[in-house]
C-alpha cells in the first residue's frame, strides 16, 4: 500500500520511527490476567522444519510469495512494505536481529563485539566489526558506513526523505577506534535502545547523498553485503530474484537462486498447486485443503467428500442426471452445461488438491498483536468512562478462541501493548483496566450519563461524551488528562506524592468511581444479523438502506499525520495480517454458512431483526448511543469480520449499538484508521524488542498543530497522556534494562487504563513450504537465516533424488 496521504513536505520531516513486520506481516503466546510481577510465559515456538546444514542439498532455487513487489529497497523511507523488509534480510547487515524469544542477538557475521563502554560524561557504544565483513565491491565494512547513515537519518538535512530516525537523532559523532574495524559511538543523550540502530546498515553509497538516498535505493542495490546479492527486478513478471553473493564470508547460502514473487492471497492456492511458489503464508482455508490433500493422499483416485460437487447429495445428482437426458430440450441444455461446469471444476479441483499435497503446512504465531481501537478524538468515546465501558463489555477469550481455537494454537488474550508472551519483561497489564464485567460496564455508561430514556430527551446544550464539559469532580474523572495540561500534572504530582504504581493507582481509581456510580439491570437480547455489503445498525431498528441515525462521534476533517514507515506498511499488513486475519486467521465456521456469519452484518434489503434488540440501547441527550465499526471487506478478511461481529454482540448487551460498515481494503487503513474516520476498528501492530522507541509514537499523546488539528504520529485512536510519554522518554534514556522494562510496565498499565487500544491476541502465522525444504516456515520472533534455507538432500528427504528446480 502507498504512503497515506501525507504530503511529501511532511514525509521529510518526521521523526518517529516505523515499524516493519518482517515477512511476517508479522504474530505468540500470552498469558492471562495477574496481578504478580514480570511472567514467565512462553512464546510458541517456530515452525521451520529445522535441519543441519550438511544435510540440506547445494544448489537449486526456492520461490516465495510476498504480497507484491517492494515499493522499495531502501527500509528507511515512508513507503517500504513488508517486502521491503523481507528482501533486504538477506542483503543487507542486520547488527542486531531478533533472536527466538523476541530479544535482539549479536549478529557474528558482521560483529565480533558491541557494547557500551562509557556512560559518563556521555554514553559511548564500541563497536568491533568482523574482520572479514566486506561489501559486494570488495570494500570493508567500517566507520564511513555507520557515519553516512547517521547523517542521513538523523533528521537535520530535510533533503533526505526519510520515516524513520529515531534514536539517530541522539547520537553526538561517531569515529573510528583503534583501527578501521571498530567504530565508535558517542551520544549527546543516553539511548537505551542502541542496538536498534544501523540495521539494516546500508553503504555509504547510498545513504551518503540525498538523491542516492531518496532515488538510488528504490529501484536497485547495486552494493549489499549479505549471503546474496540482488540480481534483478521484473515488473512484468513480478519478481525479485536474488543469486548467492560469491563475496560472502560466513555460511555459504545453500540455495543458488532465492526468488521473490508478487502473488496476490486469493491466487496463492492455485500458485502452490501450479509450482509457482515454493513458500507462502496462507489462510485457514489454504491450510485446511493442503491437510485435506495429505489426507486424500491413500484414496487411490476415489472421489472426494469435499470441493465442488462435494455437497449435492444422491437424489440431487439423480435428478440432474434425469433432467440433462429428459426430453425437455431447454432444460436438457441447461442441466448438461451445469453437470460439465461441475465436471470441469471437480477436475481442477482434484488436479490441484493432488498437487498440494507436496505442501506442509507450518504453524506458529507472529510477532504481532490484533487490537480493537477506540478513536477517542471526539463524540461517546471522547468520555473514557465509555471507552473503559466498551473494553470490559469485552469477553477477550472468546474473541482470541474465535481466531486461534480452530487452528490448534494457545488461544489466550494478550496482556501487554508493549511485549509478548515469551519476551522478556511480559506481564500482563490488563488489571489497570479490569476484567470482563457487563454489571460494571453498563455502570460506567451510567456515570456517564448514557441512559434507556436518554435518546428521547431533548438536547442539552452541551458536548455529547466530552469530558471537558463536565461540571464537579469525581473521584476517578481526573483521568482524562490528554484534555488539559493541568490535570496531568495534578495526576502526575498524586502518583509522585503517593509512591504508588501506575496500574495500583488506576486499579484503585476505577474501583472508588464504580461504587458511586447507579448499577444498570437488565442485558439486550443478542440479536443481530449477518451481512456482505453496506451499512448495518447492530442495536437499532433501522432496516439497511434506510437513513441512519444520529450517531455522535465524527471524525475531525482535519488532520497532521506523522505515520512514519509503519503507516505505510499497515497496507497489506493491516488488510493481510494486521487488520485482515484471513491470511493467518481462522474461518470461523459460520462465516461457511450462506449470508456469512451470525453477528452485525445483514446483505443490503435484508429486513432488520427484531426491535426488542433496540430496546435496551441507550440515549444521551436525545441521540442514542452508536458508535461507527470499520472493518474491510475483502474475500480473505473473514475471521476478522467474524471477531467485528462477535464485539458487536457484546456491546449490544451493554446497550451500545454499532453502526458497522464494510470498506474496500485498499481504502480501509488512509481513508479511515489514519484520517480517524471511526470509531471502532480492528488493526495490528507488530512486536519489537525496543518498546520505549518503537511503542512512544503509536501511543504518544496528540499535540495541536498551528492549523488547529492534531499531529497523531502513529496514535490512530488519538488517546493518550503525559504521563505516558514520560514513562517512555524516562525509558529511552534508561540504560539499566530491568529498570527500563519496570518502566515500560507502568507505560503498559496506563495505556490500559486509558483504553484507548484494546489487545485482543497475537496473531496467527501459516505457511504452506515444499516438504523436502528446510529451515523455512513461521518464524515466529525470529528473522529468517537465509543462508541454511534449502531442499533437503537425498537421504534426509528420503527421496530417490534432489529436488530439480
Amino acid at each position: 500500500m502507498s504512503h497515506v496521504g501525507v504530503p511529501r513536505g511532511t514525509v521529510r520531516k518526521r521523526r518517529s520511527l516505523a515499524l516493519l513486520t518482517t515477512g511476517v506481516l508479522t504474530i505468540p503466546v500470552l498469558a492471562g490476567c495477574s496481578s504478580g510481577g514480570e511472567e514467565t510465559a512462553r512464546g510458541v515456538p517456530q515452525d521451520i522444519a529445522p535441519a543441519a546444514r550438511e544435510t540440506v542439498a547445494d544448489g537449486s532455487t526456492a520461490t516465495w510469495a510476498v504480497d507484491a513487489l517492494p515499493a522499495t529497497f531502501n527500509a528507511f523511507q515512508a513507503d517500504a512494505d513488508s517486502a521491503t523488509t523481507r528482501i533486504t534480510g538477506a542483503l543487507l547487515p542486520t547488527l542486531f536481529p531478533m533472536d527466538r524469544t523476541g530479544q535482539p542477538k549479536l549478529n557474528p557475521d558482521y560483529l565480533e563485539s558491541a557494547k557500551v563502554i562509557e556512560r559518563e560524561p556521555r554514553q559511548v557504544v564500541l563497536y568491533k566489526l568482523n574482520q572479514q565483513a566486506v561489501w559486494s565491491d570488495g570494500r570493508e565494512i567500517g566507520a564511513p558506513d555507520f557515519v553516512a547513515q547517521w547523517r542521513a537519518l538523523r533528521g537535520k538535512d530535510s533533503a533526505f526523505w526519510t520515516a524513520r530516525n529515531s534514536g539517530y537523532e541522539r547520537i553526538e559523532k561517531i569515529e573510528r577506534g583503534a583501527d578501521d574495524l571498530q567504530v565508535r559511538v558517542t551520544f549527546s543523550k543516553p539511548y537505551a535502545d542502541w542496538r536498534s540502530l544501523f540495521s539494516p546498515l546500508y553503504p555509504k553509497e547510498i545513504t551518503g547523498s540525498p538523491d542516492a538516498f531518496n532515488d538510488g535505493a528504490r529501484t536497485t542495490l547495486k552494493t549489499t553485503a549479505g549471503p546474496f546479492v540482488l540480481k534483478s527486478m521484473s515488473k512484468s513478471k513480478g519478481t525479485v530474484t536474488l543469486a548467492r553473493n560469491p563475496r560472502w564470508w560466513g555460511d555459504k547460502a545453500k540455495l543458488d537462486t532465492l526468488v521473490f514473487r508478487a502473488v496476490a492471497a486469493k491466487d496463492r492456492t492455485q500458485a502452490l498447486s501450479d509450482g509457482t511458489v515454493d513458500i507462502a503464508d496462507i489462510d485457514a482455508a489454504t491450510a485446511d485443503r493442503i491437510t485435506l490433500a495429505r489426507r486424500d493422499r491413500g484414496s487411490n483416485g476415489q472421489p472426494l467428500n469435499h470441493g465442488p460437487g462435494s455437497e449435492i447429495t444422491p437424489a440431487q445428482a439423480l435428478r440432474s442426471w434425469a433432467q440433462a437426458h429428459g426430453s425437455d430440450e431447454d432444460v436438457a441444455e441447461i442441466a448438461q452445461a451445469a453437470r460439465e461446469k461441475n465436471r470441469k471444476a471437480v477436475v481442477a479441483y482434484a488436479t490441484e488438491q493432488k498437487a498440494l499435497r507436496d505442501f506442509a503446512v507450518r504453524k506458529s504465531l507472529e510477532p504481532a498483536y490484533t487490537q480493537l481501537a477506540l478513536n477517542g478524538e471526539s463524540g461517546p468515546l471522547a468520555d473514557d468512562r465509555v471507552r473503559r465501558a466498551v473494553a470490559r463489555a469485552l469477553d477477550r477469550q472468546e474473541l482470541a478462541q474465535t481466531v486461534l481455537g480452530p487452528l490448534g494454537l494457545p488461544a489466550k488474550p494478550l496482556g501487554s501493548h508493549l511485549a509478548l508472551a515469551g519476551q522478556p519483561g511480559y506481564k500482563d497489564g490488563s488489571g489497570a483496566l479490569g476484567e470482563q464485567n457487563t454489571k460494571e460496564a453498563q455502570a460506567l455508561l451510567a456515570d456517564a450519563g448514557w441512559t434507556r430514556g436518554g435518546a428521547a430527551e431533548p438536547p442539552k446544550d452541551t458536548k455529547a461524551g466530552s469530558e471537558a464539559e463536565k461540571k464537579g469532580g469525581k473521584d476517578g474523572e481526573e483521568d482524562k488528562d490528554a484534555k488539559t495540561e493541568k490535570t496531568e500534572k495534578s495526576e502526575t504530582e498524586k502518583n509522585e506524592r503517593d509512591g504508588k504504581k501506575a496500574e495500583e493507582d488506576s486499579t484503585e481509581d476505577s474501583a472508588d468511581s464504580s461504587a458511586e456510580r447507579k448499577k444498570a439491570d437488565r442485558d439486550s437480547e443478542d440479536s443481530a444479523a449477518s451481512r456482505d455489503e453496506g451499512l448495518y445498525i447492530v442495536g437499532g431498528d433501522n432496516k439497511p438502506g434506510a437513513p441512519a441515525p444520529a450517531t455522535v462521534g465524527s471524525a475531525s476533517a482535519v488532520h497532521v499525520l506523522a505515520p512514519a514507515r509503519t503507516a505505510a506498511a499497515q497496507g497489506t499488513v493491516l488488510l493481510r495480517q494486521a487488520g485482515v486475519l484471513g491470511e493467518g486467521g481462522a474461518v470461523a465456521a459460520t462465516d461457511k454458512q450462506p449470508g456469512g456469519a451470525a453477528g452485525a452484518y445483514a446483505p443490503v434489503g435484508t429486513a432488520a431483526p427484531a426491535p426488542a434488540a433496540a430496546k435496551g440501547q441507550l440515549g444521551k441527550d436525545g441521540k442514542t448511543l452508536t458508535l461507527r465499526f470499520v472493518l474491510p471487506s475483502g474475500p480473505g478478511s473473514q475471521s476478522l469480520r467474524s471477531v467485528g461481529d462477535k464485539i458487536a454482540v457484546m456491546l449490544e448487551k451493554i446497550g451500545v449499538g454499532t453502526e458497522i460498515t464494510k470498506v474496500p481494503d485498499e481504502s480501509y487503513f488512509k481513508d479511515h484508521i489514519a484520517s480517524g474516520a471511526y470509531d471502532l476498528a480492528l488493526y495490528s501492530w507488530p512486536a519489537t524488542a525496543y518498546p520505549a522507541t518503537d511503542g512512544r509514537p503509536i501511543y504518544a499523546k496528540p499535540e495541536p498543530a498551528t492549523d488547529g488539528s492534531l499531529l497523531v504520529e502513529q496514535n490512530y485512536t488519538r488517546v493518550g497522556t503525559d504521563h505516558i510519554d514520560q514513562l517512555f522518554d524516562k525509558a529511552a534514556g534508561e540504560l539499566d534494562e530491568k529498570a527500563a522494562r519496570e518502566l515500560m510496565k507502568q507505560a503498559d498499565a496506563r495505556i490500559w487504563a486509558a483504553a484507548g487500544s484494546i489487545p485482543l491476541f497475537q496473531r496467527p502465522q501459516l505457511v504452506a513450504v515444499d516438504k523436502k525444504l528446510a529451515n523455512i516456515g513461521a518464524f515466529g520472533f525470529a528473522a529468517p537465516r537465509y543462508q541454511d534455507i534449502g531442499f533437503k538432500n537425498r537421504q534426509a528427504a528420503g527421496s530417490p533424488a534432489d529436488r530439480k528446480k
